[in-house]
């Protein structure tokens, strides 16, 4: 007998999907989707997700196995399709037996998909378009993930319930889908739900849960912000194509401009190509992200939230968190 009847009949083939108890997934969130988020995340009913980011083959093999050690349930782990490394980090997560890996930030280079279901991963992608969502699950991606502008982090230009209108009525009856971004209360969860979606992924609402690591000052920073306090990064450049990163307002948001100055000058010198130029944002971001996740730098690092960030007014446990979400959802979807 389940406690929220309604939500888990029309999360049923989600949770198969994720081998779950809830269908709600956990954004990765470079170094604060890590072991101990991660875990609680999937103690707590729900899908943990590792961010790899720029992770080395090395690095990610540890996080794996210290995941492994604190849960038993199942968790996915999240590859960047542009690292140099990928295939390499697709390797580590055959030899752990990673039941889901998320391909994002891209399209899946070519095999990678293969060498996922190769080892018996599942394969989760992200798709700005409806072209390239059936694309992507017609050669071989098992689930969608659909992420509105609203989202924290690298986003699209489209909002959340755009593309759900978009997407849902066309792929819901024959894929699994997920929808993502700006989702802060179970009543959202309740009505993507009721237009197909298989399940949800939340961010920003599990980034200061107690089990997160980031620093307390970076926690206080989400407790004082309002959804308006969560800006898009400006492309100040149209010959460097930079996706934009939603994170809240401070100096580093505006170093990030001077640095897409920096690097597009390089770029016009012909001193390195544009794939260079891209991994050089992406370290850059890495860093800015380190600063102020570990240690605390509100200031000068970058404070990647979603719009939903004015939703998060406390630290608490994880399981709390999805607990809630669940009732949320249940209390609306009996109210129907």
């Amino acid at each position: 007998m389940t406690a929220y009847p309604k939500t888990h009949a029309l999360m049923a083939r989600g949770c198969e999907f994720l081998g779950t108890e809830h269908a709600i997934l956990c954004g990765a969130m470079s170094w604060v989707s890590e072991r101990n988020l991660v875990s609680a995340i999937s103690n707590g009913g729900g899908f943990g997700v590792i961010a790899c980011g720029a992770m080395t083959p090395e690095l990610l093999d540890a996080e794996i196995a210290a995941t492994k050690a604190l849960t038993a349930k199942p968790f996915g782990v999240n590859l960047i399709t542009m690292h140099p490394a990928l295939f390499e980090l697709i390797e580590v997560c055959a030899r752990h037996q990673v039941s889901h890996v998320v391909l994002a930030g891209g399209i899946p280079p070519k095999g990678s998909v293969e060498a996922i279901k190769a080892f018996g991963g599942k394969v989760l992608v992200f798709a700005p378009t409806l072209a390239l969502a059936k694309k992507l699950l017609r050669s071989g991606a098992d689930a969608l993930v659909i992420e509105g502008m609203e989202a924290g982090g690298h986003i699209g230009p489209v909002s959340t319930s755009v593309l759900a209108q978009e997407f849902l009525p066309e792929l819901a009856a024959d894929f699994v889908v997920f929808v993502a971004g700006g989702i802060g209360r179970g009543e959202a969860i309740a009505g993507y739900l009721e237009m197909g979606a298989s399940g949800v992924q939340l961010g920003t609402r599990f980034a200061c849960a107690s089990e997160s690591i980031a620093h307390p000052d970076f926690k206080k920073a989400f407790f004082r912000a309002n959804a308006r306090d969560a800006v898009a990064s400006v492309q100040v450049d149209p010959r460097l194509p930079v996706i934009p990163v939603r994170a809240l307002k401070n100096k580093g948001t505006e170093e990030f401009t001077a640095k897409q100055r920096e690097v597009a000058a390089i770029l016009d010198a012909g001193a390195i190509g544009m794939g260079e130029a891209q991994l050089q944002i992406e370290h850059y971001w890495a860093g800015a992200l380190r600063r102020a996740v570990i240690d605390g730098d509100v200031e000068n690092g970058s404070l990647m939230a979603g719009q939903s960030v004015g939703m998060v007014k406390a630290e608490e446990p994880a399981a709390d968190i999805i607990a809630q979400l669940m009732a949320e959802s249940e209390t609306a979807l009996a109210g129907r």
